[in-house]
């Protein structure tokens, strides 16, 4: 029989339940940072709750000297689609016969907020005058715009000169097994829409009109086998890659006076986004065309290469799991790219993707609880003069 009821469960695992039962769709949160908010005050944490928009953010911090590990992630989740395509309702948490951990937000990343806050507890119970200071910076906006959350408190954070040296994020950053992966880094992504102007005309009389479409495909064809870069040893080669592509009237015999072309590099650390967008424009200039582009920066590459905090994650990892992580800075963006602005270190350690905004997400129930040793070890290694130990 599934496990519903939590009482008997680590502590991890107790507050995993309570923060998967509150539908937190973004950019709510439903009382998920109270919950995190009221657990670190009774540890000693200086909390500030910063709402931009609809968005609740808060900052805290415990400690006044030495450097600052931070611990960032999110409190909103993805829809969960209807309710009925799920074996167990997606806000209403509980643990199948497999040993799972089912509901929207397992993986990504309430199960990972609850293994931070857990791993504090013991970290100040055990080292009350611990070295440094540990923060907490969490948003209810990262699946959703991510424009008044971890972004805007960057912002906040960096009008006020807010040291910041360490940061874990608790993206499912593994991939088959929980800590085989660790991200430090992501590419960068410029997005565009291009709109190449043209005149519309019957099709019949093709001497009369300016087909945008026939225009397009030579400048686009350019773009796509343009060679960017060669990547790096952290990085692909800088990849343009054409998402939508709108023209015509819905009539079989009209020229089209406007084609919309939606495009975006996930580019490395090699170029700037400076440098495409020069590069992208000479190659449609060459090409002859009357055309405008709106462009939209989601985010600079970033990457943490081995140093204090990539040490620190790997040996708290193979303390708990006896292997080894592989450094990636594979998929999409995160908050990260913001929190990397700030000259902080950075990577991503959290539970396994693959079931991240799926239907019937969910985690291993007890790879939550190695999680918890995980972020611990990582405290310890880098908050203590004591050598890593679970």
């Amino acid at each position: 029989m599934p496990i519903t009821e939590p009482e008997a469960l680590s502590p991890t695992l107790q507050l995993a339940f309570e923060l998967l039962g509150r539908a937190s769709v973004t950019p709510d949160d439903e009382g998920c940072q109270a919950v995190m908010i009221e657990r670190l005050a009774a540890l000693g944490f200086h909390v500030e709750q910063l709402p931009f928009g609809d968005v609740k953010n808060f900052w805290a911090v415990r400690g006044h000297h030495g450097p600052v590990l931070a611990f960032a992630g999110h409190t909103d989740v993805v829809p969960s689609g209807p309710h009925t395509n799920w074996e167990f309702p997606p806000f209403a948490p509980c643990i199948d016969d497999n040993g799972m951990l089912c509901g929207r937000g397992a993986a990504d990343m309430k199960g990972s907020l609850a293994a931070m806050i857990t791993a504090v507890e013991r970290f100040v119970t055990t080292h009350p005058e611990h070295d440094g200071r540990i923060a907490f910076l969490i948003t209810s906006d990262e699946e959703g715009p991510a424009i008044d959350g971890t972004r805007a408190v960057v912002e906040f954070l960096r009008e006020r000169n807010e040291r910041l040296d360490y940061c874990i994020v608790g993206e499912p950053s593994s991939t088959t097994r929980l800590g085989d992966v660790i991200k430090n880094g992501r590419r960068g992504s410029l997005g565009g829409v291009l709109h190449i102007k043209g005149v519309q005309g019957h099709v019949a009389y093709p001497h009369l009109a300016r087909n945008p479409i026939h225009q397009a495909m030579p400048a686009l064809d350019a773009l796509v086998n343009e060679h960017w870069d060669a990547g790096n040893d952290f990085f692909p080669a800088t990849s343009f890659q054409i998402s939508n592509f709108r023209a015509g009237t819905g009539a079989t015999n009209v020229i089209p006076g406007e084609v919309e072309v939606v495009f975006n590099f996930r580019y490395s650390t090699e170029v700037t986004h400076e440098m495409l967008r020069t590069r992208t424009e000479a190659i449609l200039d060459r090409h002859g065309l009357e055309y405008h582009i709106d462009w939209t920066l989601n985010g600079e590459p970033f990457l943490t290469a081995e140093g204090e905090l990539v040490d620190a994650a790997i040996r708290g990892v193979a303390a708990v799991t006896g292997e080894r992580p592989k450094l990636s800075t594979s998929g999409g963006t995160s908050d990260g790219r913001f929190i990397a602005t700030l000259g902080a270190q950075v990577v991503e350690l959290g539970p396994l993707n693959d079931t991240i905004h799926k239907v019937n997400e969910r985690v291993l129930a007890s790879d939550l609880d190695k999680l918890s040793r995980i972020y611990e070890a990582t405290l310890q290694a880098l908050l203590t003069t004591n050598e890593v130990s679970v």
